[in-house]
């Protein structure tokens, strides 16, 4: 009789460090059916990290509430045996049952680390710890969960399991990502033409429905296009099994056609005007490298919708204040005043889209005060509890902001907003998240497929020679 897969594989015992509660205060519930050990040492650093208003010590204390309500009405036989854990996906009322147990570290477990290892720090005694279960649970596989590199380099040296948190990715890898493009085959109109539909709207706008096996891969707004000459650029509406409705794509780029003076160089930055101009969209996700124009055509697109169409009553523009270098300190002034330096893009940008107004400096000086009055900048640490109506909200740099932090941005948009998040996954400044674990890949993942949002993914630069040479060489 042929062994199951549970039968085959050994208990699971996943020792949590400190910093992966700290990261993500639900990690005890993501380990499906398997068993947590948490040691002593970590609650006393869960205990030290609590104090403050930062993002890890909110974390830390919604761990300690997690951990309260779990021991509520336990006593010390059935902590020692431990804790039934629910799974993350389980609701109250559920038939999920609990997955696997919490055990806390009760007593001295017997072996140590090698005397020939120095230092007596709080990663050490987890080691230890860690160490001892293993020896303990010779029948078990114990897994040693920590973000830290250097945590996890010791453990290798010391013959201990150590992995990752992998549980927050929202894919294995960045280059996976949903790019909201996708080229179509060149037999594509062959399969599809025998049941083509085609119909004209008011505005100039045409429609197809197609028929295809393709459909299947295909999400609400993707871009789909052919690169031969007078080839279909088109954005997809609705898709019903097979069946997907086609929206020709509007193409902005002759000057005729521009944007606020400003035309597209490309296709995508096309794309990316089509759906920035969208009154159906509601929020928008623009990825690409430095000087691909993600803040260029937001500005634009918003500047044509307050000021031309009074679409929305302002623009608001934030970013997370990660510096490059070292930190300047503490800025004087208002919050738009201390805003201001991280808004060098805004500035830059600005200057692009008023100089070819008539009227010489003074007429450019005029527009500028006439913009600024409608272009209101903001710092995120101020957005909670905020709800903006009728707001066209730019968020420049998202691939800073945690998934925690993106949410709490996202619903701030009131009815008739329009919400923009601009970034380059491959330039995260903060030194805890990753291309995969970011807000903005995060959000990407997680809204794809909803009719009301959009994404591009630009490509190509369009700043310099020398800003594309140094992206690709350096």
């Amino acid at each position: 009789m042929a062994k199951t897969r549970k039968q085959i594989e050994p208990r699971r015992i996943y020792v949590l460090d400190t910093n992966v509660m700290m990261h993500d205060p639900s990690a005890i519930f993501r380990f499906e059916e398997h068993d947590i050990f948490i040691p002593m040492t970590v609650l006393e650093e869960l205990d030290a990290g609590k104090k403050g208003l930062s993002e890890s010590a909110r974390n830390v204390r919604q761990v300690s509430r997690f951990l309260d309500e779990l021991m509520a009405n336990s006593n010390k036989l059935q902590i020692d045996h431990g804790i039934e854990l629910p799974s993350a996906k389980f609701t109250p009322g559920g038939k999920k049952p609990p997955s696997g147990r919490l055990y806390f570290q009760t007593r001295q477990l017997n072996g140590n680390l090698p005397a020939t290892l120095p230092g007596h720090g709080a990663d050490n005694a987890i080691l230890a710890q860690t160490l001892a279960l293993q020896q303990e649970h010779r029948d078990a596989r114990v897994t040693l969960v920590s973000k830290d590199i250097n945590l996890r380099i010791k453990a290798a040296i010391l013959g201990v399991r150590a992995e990752d948190y992998y549980s927050d990715k929202t894919i294995e890898d960045a280059d996976l990502l949903y790019t909201g493009v996708e080229k179509l085959p060149g037999n594509f109109w062959d399969k599809a033409g025998r049941k083509l539909e085609s119909w004209h709207e008011a505005g100039g706008r045409t429609f197809y429905r197609v028929r295809n096996k393709l459909v299947a891969n295909w999400a609400p707004n993707q871009f789909v296009y052919q690169t031969d000459d007078h080839g279909l650029e088109g954005i997809v509406r609705s898709i019903e099994g097979e069946s997907a409705v086609i929206e020709v794509a509007r193409d902005y780029r002759s000057e005729r056609h521009g944007v606020w003076g400003i035309s597209a160089r490309n296709r995508e930055q096309n794309f990316a005007l089509n759906l920035l101009l969208d009154p159906e969209i509601d929020f928008v996700t623009v990825l690409g490298p430095a000087g691909t124009g993600k803040t260029l055509l937001t500005l634009a697109a918003g500047l044509s919708q307050a000021l031309e169409t009074n679409r929305f009553t302002e623009i608001i523009m934030t970013r997370v204040t990660i510096p490059l270098g070292e930190d300047i300190g503490f800025l004087p002034g208002t919050e738009e005043e201390k805003m201001e330096p991280w808004m060098g893009a805004l500035m830059d940008n600005l200057e692009v889209l008023t100089q070819s107004q008539e009227g010489g400096s003074w007429g450019r000086a005029a527009t500028n005060d006439l913009l600024r009055n409608r272009i209101k900048i903001r710092s995120l640490n101020f957005m909670r509890g905020r709800t903006f109506l009728n707001r066209y909200l730019i968020l420049d740099e998202a691939q800073n902001l945690t998934p925690k932090q993106m949410k709490a941005l996202v619903t701030r948009a009131g009815p008739g907003t329009k919400l923009v998040c601009l970034g380059n996954i491959a330039q995260i400044d903060s030194p805890y998240l990753s291309e995969t674990t970011c807000g903005l890949t995060y959000v990407v993942n997680r809204f794809r497929g909803w009719k009301h949002y959009g994404h591009i993914t630009l490509t190509r630069g369009e700043r310099s020679r020398l800003a594309d040479f140094a992206s690709e060489t350096l």
